[in-house]
């Protein structure tokens, strides 16, 4: 929306206040600046608030606007004078305006910091969090202009008001005067109000998913009028699948005449259904969809599914219609999976949803799965169904316009119903987003992810995302420090996906392996020890064991207080003929469910070699009890996960991951096929099978490495969420020996002196400066343009003393002979320094400097950084090509406590030089931790701290030196996930 002439030329449109939102029930609204042409918008919208609401608006009878009124609320200068409007379908439903005000309460302009607001919502729309939202976005505009504090007066009647105020987390002051309730309240964030924020995205954005998975009603849009096609195929999938709400095929090419197609009834047009539609599935051409749209928005359609292909993913101009896509839905309040999506799955029994190009629905089950990929979708489909594992929901979300990664995790994680969330990522459209919100959900259950295009660095077609310019090996390494489980193929993640929902988590890493065949438990017992397990022995129950001996076996080992889980490995038992017997699988099984049926709380996985019919078997549960909560406690009596029936052979998945170590995987298969387009399905089509509770699902594997791998993941995972539960602090004394505000005038004062707006780097002297403020000294250096500068710089800080060059080609490269150390006297510094001069060139290219040697000990590099997605990250490693060649380097996000201290400097390969390899003294590892500490909290105090390195840090068995720092200062990126809550513009 452009400014009018009439608006100060000074004051601009701020198109950055516009911002998308989801309500608390799921809808979505438009939020954006009033301007001068809203004046009809203005005048119908008040008069469709009752009497009441004018009332408490203007504490007094006010049945209609006056036009002095109108041109009042419509004319702004966006600083003294700000209002905002909530739009749906381009009309209001909701205004705030604040104006600015002195001590008296007169209108005024800056420097004053107060403001008088206030709000009126429409009565249908009340209830929906329109307020509450208003509210926040008011605020965040208000702190942009320089205004501190609103005041507001409401009447004692207004108890929804009140709360909105009171609910709002600000700090607020109340009093009672003139028969009206004068609040005031100071528009600082808290901790409070950011919680209470986040609290309302994760319910509404949790809504919003839900809405699309639980819709009363669904219309087919495109739905062919002869068998065949994406539309009619999704018809026919719905209905196979015993969906339980109403069903509607729509195609404005229907005859007239056409009353029902496929049983369900057929229309032209969504405005001849008698009832409000829930859901629509667009599967029409995409030059064809903006009329589908506007049709579904007119008539109350909650959510869009868009099947059609043909966006962004066919380059530029593709890009920008499925921008308009997502700004079209949006301002009918609805919101999108897709485009080019492969649809969605939800398999409880109130709903049993499959609106899906997928022939037939999973069973009902405890995995919650999201892909941002068609293909791999039915890979994951296909492989969860082979390997007997359920799904709770299901989602497609192709080019992921809309909804997102996020929202899945923002649903899963107060969805009673899924277990363990299962996503494959191709791109992160807010990565600090995502940190956040999976670390809150691995807290109560796994989150499993497999990042796609992770090296090519490029952004997969059809994403637009944010630029991001750390490497893979950085986005790793915040992801679990998040709790996420990373793993790099979708094989492996459907290995640990079935592991997660199937049995408890562990409560160490020891692990048992009982089998009868010596070389497989030997197998096991490498991949455990490469995985970093602690393995016993494996128990070799020999050839000629029996089903019996594996219960007994297995029990003992589910008893003995020395391990925490159990690897059995199985082959074919070998008949008096010489061959092998296959067929003894169910056998096998069923005795060890009998094993497990106790409610052991150690999760055991099966590895097997060719026994017919035994991951069948092992699939199915041995109970049918209901599913518990799942906590991470080494107690006897943890709750069990849940587990789901059989529906196929389990094999190995068929995916496009690189070829894993172990027996060769077996030809694919796909999943059974459903009705296809051109076979009947009536309204009584079997629902999808029913998945078993409680315990007694146990994954199979069919290879060793595979099966610990899985174990592996579930171990760290589960030590995870046992640190989670306490979790880490910044110490206190950090407070006594930090001067924040003298180093805030000290970037001030250099940013001002900047001339290029991107910032500068700090001189060595300055760098010193600043990070003084924060408790870090770093060793002084003395230039040394010629010998006898050399000399007295070295006289002035005592022999001995260290000669290096610090140009920049030769920093930090001991290697290439930049560097003389111990030097003890005159003689020796004039002797190194020709020969310095001599091989690398003159003074003027060297830029020599002087500085006192350091304690001995280990050379290690600590950096920070901000990058513009994922925020502020603290680096660890030791110095020199070693580590730099292997990429031996570990990372946290900003702010770190004392544990990602602690867990950054153990975290390298390379940790134990640290602590006495090979005999050495082991050094000041707490000194270390004290230094990251304090740079960790110097980048999140100032984040015009865009780039810090400490390079060497000497760590000494007592104390540290650094001895170079190099500091970039520049205005601060912008902190999306702290603004009001928004929807992402793409």
């Amino acid at each position: 929306m452009e400014p009018t002439p009439e608006q100060s030329p000074h004051h601009a449109y701020p198109d950055h206040w516009e911002a998308d939102v989801v309500l608390r029930d799921g809808g979505t609204a438009r939020i954006r600046p009033i301007t001068t042409d809203d004046a009809e918008r203005l005048v119908s919208f008040y008069e469709q608030v009752s009497d009441e609401s004018k009332y408490y608006r203007f504490f007094a009878p006010y049945p209609r606007l006056s036009d002095r009124d109108v041109h009042r609320f419509t004319h702004h200068d966006y600083v003294d004078r700000v209002g905002l409007a909530v739009t749906i379908g381009g009309e209001f439903i909701g205004t705030v305006r604040y104006d600015r005000i002195n001590d008296q309460g007169r209108p005024a302009s800056a420097p004053a910091d107060e403001a008088e607001v206030a709000f009126l919502v429409q009565d249908a729309h009340q209830g929906r969090g329109v307020a509450s939202a208003l509210l926040e976005h008011i605020a965040a505009v208000a702190r942009e202009r320089g205004i501190r504090r609103f005041a507001a007066e409401v009447l004692p009647a207004n108890n929804k008001m009140i709360k909105v105020f009171r609910d709002g987390g600000y700090t607020q002051r109340r009093s009672f005067e003139d028969g009206s309730v004068h609040l005031t309240l100071d528009l600082e964030p808290t901790e409070k109000s950011l919680a209470v924020q986040r609290g309302r995205e994760q319910r509404a954005e949790a809504r919003s998913v839900q809405r699309l998975l639980a819709p009363g009603s669904v219309a087919v849009i495109g739905t062919g009028r002869t068998p065949g096609g994406v539309g009619r195929t999704v018809l026919r999938n719905l209905l196979a699948s015993g969906y339980t709400g109403r069903a509607y095929a729509v195609n404005r090419a229907f005859d007239e005449g056409l009353a029902t197609l496929d049983g369900v009834p057929a229309h032209r047009s969504l405005g001849e259904i008698d009832e409000q539609v829930d859901l629509a599935v667009i599967a029409v051409p995409a030059h064809r969809v903006p009329e589908a749209v506007a049709d579904c928005g007119e008539h109350g359609v909650q959510g869009l599914v868009v099947l059609s292909a043909g966006y962004a993913e066919r380059g530029a101009e593709g890009r920008e219609l499925q921008r308009e896509l997502v700004r079209q839905a949006r301002s009918y309040g609805m919101r999108i999976i897709g485009p080019n999506a492969f649809g969605i799955i939800n398999t409880a029994e109130s709903v049993r949803l499959n609106a899906s190009l997928a022939p037939e629905s999973p069973a009902r089950g405890r995995i919650g799965l999201f892909t941002q990929s068609g293909a791999i979708g039915i890979a994951l489909l296909s492989g969860l169904h082979r390997r007997g594992a359920g799904l709770s929901s299901f989602i497609s979300a192709g080019n992921r316009a809309d909804v997102s990664g996020n929202d899945f995790l923002q649903y899963s994680f107060e969805d009673p119903d899924t277990d363990v969330a299962l996503l494959y990522l191709e791109s992160l459209g807010n990565p600090r987003k995502f940190n956040r919100l999976a670390r809150r959900t691995a807290a109560v259950k796994p989150v499993v992810v497999v990042k796609g295009a992770r090296h090519s660095g490029s952004t997969p077609p059809g994403h637009a995302v944010p630029v991001s310019r750390i490497p893979d090996a950085t986005v790793s390494a915040l992801m679990r420090q998040a709790g996420v489980i990373r793993v790099d193929t979708v094989t492996e993640m459907v290995d640990a996906g079935l592991l997660l929902a199937g049995q408890p988590l562990p409560a160490g890493p020891r692990v048992a392996i009982l089998g009868n065949s010596e070389s497989l438990g030997l197998l096991t017992y490498d991949a455990c020890l490469a995985e970093g397990l602690r393995p016993r022995p494996p128990i070799d129950l020999t050839t000629a064991a029996s089903p019996q001996d594996f219960r007994d076996a297995l029990a003992e080992a589910l008893a003995d207080g020395t391990c925490d889980a159990v690897v059995v490995t199985a082959i074919p038992w070998v008949g008096e003929n010489g061959e092998a017997e296959t067929g003894d699988g169910q056998v096998l099984a069923a005795a060890l469910h009998k094993a497990v049926a106790g409610g052991s709380a150690k999760p055991v996985a099966v590895v097997h070699v060719e026994i017919g019919g035994l991951a069948e078997a092992l699939a199915a549960a041995s109970s049918t009890a209901a599913p518990r909560p799942r906590t991470v406690t080494p107690a006897a009596d943890r709750p069990r996960a849940d587990t789901t029936l059989p529906t196929g052979p389990a094999r190995s998945t068929a995916t496009p991951a690189a070829p894993e170590a172990g027996p060769a995987p077996e030809a694919p298969t796909t999943p059974p096929v459903g009705p296809g387009p051109g076979s009947p399905a009536g309204p009584k089509a079997s629902p999808a099978p029913e998945a078993a509770t409680g315990p007694g699902r146990i994954p199979a594997y069919p290879a060793a490495e595979r099966a610990v791998r899985a174990l592996a993941e579930a171990v760290k995972y589960a030590q995870w969420r046992r640190q989670a539960a306490v979790p880490g602090k910044i110490p206190e004394f950090l407070d006594d020996t930090i001067d924040e505000p003298g180093a805030a005038a000290l970037i001030e004062a250099q940013l001002a002196t900047a001339p290029d707006p991107r910032g500068r780097p700090l001189t060595h002297d300055e760098a010193r400066e600043l990070l003084g403020r924060y408790g870090i000294a770093v060793r002084p250096t003395l230039p040394a343009p010629d010998p006898e500068a050399a000399v007295a710089a070295a006289t002035r800080l005592g022999y001995p003393v260290a000669l290096k060059t610090t140009a920049p080609h030769l920093r930090h490269r001991a290697d290439l002979g930049g560097v003389r150390l111990d030097i003890a006297d005159e003689e020796a510094l004039r002797r190194a320094y020709g020969e310095l001069t001599d091989l690398l060139g003159k003074p003027a290219e060297l830029l020599p400097v002087v500085q006192a040697m350091a304690p001995r000990g280990v050379d290690t590099v600590v950096r920070a950084s901000i990058d513009a997605a994922a925020g502020a990250v603290l680096s660890f490693g030791l110095a020199g090509a070693p580590s730099e060649l292997l990429g031996d380097t570990a990372h946290r996000l900003v702010p770190a406590t004392d544990r990602d201290a602690a867990e950054l400097i153990r975290s390298i390969r390379a940790a134990p030089v640290l602590f006495g390899w090979r005999g050495s003294a082991p050094v000041d590892t707490a000194a270390l931790e004290e230094l990251l500490l304090r740079l960790s909290r110097l980048v999140d105090d100032h984040p015009e701290v865009v780039s810090v390195a400490l390079e060497p840090v000497v760590v000494a068995p007592h104390g540290l030196t650094v001895l170079g720092a190099s500091v970039r200062l520049a205005p601060p990126p912008a902190r999306s996930d702290l603004g009001p809550r928004r929807l992402p513009n793409y």
